[in-house]
């Protein structure tokens, strides 16, 4: 790569015509909208309500050490492979395996992959919603036990005329009944979804939850209506907002009584669980999925990127800020419930949850203890819906940016819009069934199937196909000639060898550990079960499904040869401008190249009447015009 190329946006001294932009495809406002975006995406309800709840449960403090240590190895090296793939070929999750044609299955199943989480996120999303709009009243609706839809067993912490200690001397209440229910648990399964008794028991369609899933597209699909020109806008509001609501929950968490114990439960720790397997396995697995690794959506963002963009610096930032958000919102979220626990006379244990419980029942009901609770009721579900809706827009952007890639004409280009209002309506229909009174059990079945080991295949094999079919030292060359510099040898090491082997690690930790699902009470029948299997095995199959097809298609006489020419990287692999295009992309000789080439021209007529002419030329690639198409 020449040494007069900046790292920083590419400029090449004395060249002022040059735009480090695809005009057709379209760029990011500037860098500091990718950033966000990405710490948008990669910053979700899972940093709120899972990791806390991992951190106390594998000792505290302890989980620190591995769950670091699994972000150095394998978090950042993975989070800068993706950028790096996506930024180098500004190409979506199908149009980046060029670089090895038979594995663009691996594409599709990142496609079927966000698919499913989009659909059931947003439903998620939707809840947060529900809880939002009601929470707009003087006394929370899960505050008292006085309600048509409460149950004998209800006992409420601000129930009756008694203070708190005489009769919120709930530790009689445990040990003697299991049968005691919360108001908020009440509010969440008799009164918001109405829980049916089985999952083949469908019931109706909950209208209040149907109504904001609604809402819940309607605003995905106008943030993504000019695809990352007002997405990377929005992400202004959506990315930083959260942080303000943390802060502020933070601040009157540390303040009341009980907070401290609670934030020691949480960071104490036990260092003998240091050597458990199980421990180490929920790190690698935690970082691995906070981080959205193998979704597609990294890639996806990234290659909006300009083509000189120092992805590695971003990727260290972004995972950095990540992860530092999931230490934090343990503080905001263990504050809180230490105050409920020295409030109810109980160990923080028998409130500590995660997941929909966590978010829709131990945290709303610690609210309902504080003076003002609505307000802050109101500001916990605003910020789990800007958490959401942050890596929704890349979920769905994922999947419009992969439709418009693969097809790469100009007619689909100029109507992006109605493509991505095609994705948002097909969307809504499909979670219309996880709005029923069956449909949390349908939720956590796909969080648990649809989105699993699934994603540990997709990014073992992607790991594999760059460094050893591609080539390593090709795509150390082709990071080289993008960033100035090739990646450093920490990086190299990690992607050849200690990454694949750590998510290789997750895979058989998720097998020795896998568990039949089960929700409270209620064991999963067998044939829900298969349905999870399936939808885990339907992304993963993409991947021989679209290799056998390829290599069925590729030239040569026996199938050896057809191999080789199945994971050859195509002729329109490499930079998608042409401008970009040197070392062994640079484009031969022709008259079609040669007004971006400083090299005379033998037939300077024609060259000159070409230019003139200016015409556009359409590319393989869809994003190709007239400055910045490829051949």
């Amino acid at each position: 790569m020449p040494r007069g190329i900046s790292p920083q946006n590419g400029a090449v001294p004395g060249e002022r015509g040059k735009q480090d932009k695809s005009v057709k495809r379209g760029n990011w406002g500037n860098q500091i909208e990718f950033v966000l975006t990405s710490v948008g995406y990669a910053v979700g309800l899972g940093n709120v309500w899972r990791f806390p709840y991992l951190c106390y449960r594998n000792g505290g403090g302890a989980f620190m050490f591995p769950y670091f240590i699994m972000l150095v190895f394998c978090g950042i090296p993975l989070f800068f492979m993706e950028l790096s793939f996506g930024q180098f070929a500004s190409q979506g999750c199908l149009g980046v395996w060029r670089v090895s044609p038979m594995f663009k299955g691996v594409g599709y199943g990142m496609m079927v992959v966000s698919t499913y989480i989009g659909i059931y996120y947003n439903v998620v999303i939707c809840i947060a919603f529900y809880y939002f709009f009601v929470s707009m009243t003087r006394v929370l609706p899960w505050t008292y036990c006085s309600n048509a839809w409460n149950t004998p067993d209800c006992a409420g912490v601000l129930d009756g005329n008694l203070s708190s200690r005489a009769a919120l001397n709930l530790t009689h209440l445990l040990n003697t009944t299991q049968k005691r229910t919360s108001p908020s648990e009440e509010y969440w399964r008799r009164y918001v979804l109405d829980l049916s008794d089985d999952i083949g028991n469908l019931g109706e369609v909950r209208l209040p939850l149907l109504g904001c899933l609604g809402v819940s597209w309607v605003v995905v699909f106008l943030c993504l209506i000019k695809g990352v020109k007002s997405s990377g806008k929005v992400v202004y509001f959506t990315a930083t907002f959260p942080y303000v609501v943390l802060t502020i929950l933070f601040v009157r968490g540390i303040t009341l009584e009980g907070a401290l114990t609670g934030i020691m439960y949480y960071l104490t720790p036990q260092w003998d669980k240091i050597l458990d397997a199980k421990v180490w396995g929920d790190a690698a697995s935690q970082i691995f999925y906070s981080l959205g690794c193998a979704w597609g959506g990294l890639i996806t963002m990234a290659s909006y990127n300009k083509f000189h963009n120092n992805c590695y610096r971003d990727s260290i930032i972004i995972s950095i800020t990540n992860c530092a958000t999931s230490v934090y919102a343990g503080f905001v979220i263990f504050s809180i419930l230490g105050f409920m626990a020295n409030h109810l006379g109980v160990d923080i244990s028998k409130v500590a949850d995660h997941g929909p419980g966590l978010a829709f029942v131990a945290y709303p009901e610690a609210l309902t203890l504080l003076p003002i609770s609505p307000l802050w009721s109101i500001l916990f579900f605003f910020m789990l819906i800007l958490l959401g809706l942050g890596t929704q827009f890349c979920l769905l952007e994922t999947l419009v940016t992969a439709i418009v890639d693969e097809v790469g004409n100009e007619w689909i280009i100029r109507r992006k819009t109605f493509v991505t209002l095609g994705v948002a309506v097909a969307g809504f229909l499909l979670g219309v069934p996880l709005t029923t009174q069956a449909g949390i059990y349908w939720l956590l079945l796909m969080d648990n199937y649809a989105a699993s080991f699934s994603l540990v295949v997709i990014s073992c094999i992607m790991c594999v196909a760059i460094m050893y079919i591609y080539g390593h030292r090709n795509y150390f060359k082709d990071i080289e000639m993008m960033l100035g510099f090739p990646p450093p040898l920490f990086f190299q090491i990690c992607w050849r060898f200690i990454s694949p082997a750590i998510i290789f690690f997750i895979l058989v930790f998720t097998v020795i550990q896998y568990r039949p699902i089960s929700y409270n009470d209620y064991v999963y029948p067998t044939w829900a079960i298969s349905i999870g299997f399936l939808m885990a095995l339907s992304s993963v199959i993409c991947i021989p499904i679209y290799a056998i097809y390829k290599v069925c298609r590729s030239e040569g006489d026996t199938l050896l040869e057809r191999l080789k020419n199945a994971t050859k990287a195509s002729k329109d692999w490499g930079p998608a401008l042409a401008e970009h295009c040197s070392g062994r992309y640079a484009p031969a000789f022709s008259p079609s190249t040669e007004s971006h080439l400083e090299v005379q021209p033998l037939q300077p007529e024609k060259g000159q009447s070409e230019a003139a002419a200016a015409s556009p030329v359409q590319g393989s690639n869809g994003s190709a015009h007239s400055q910045d198409s490829r051949l």
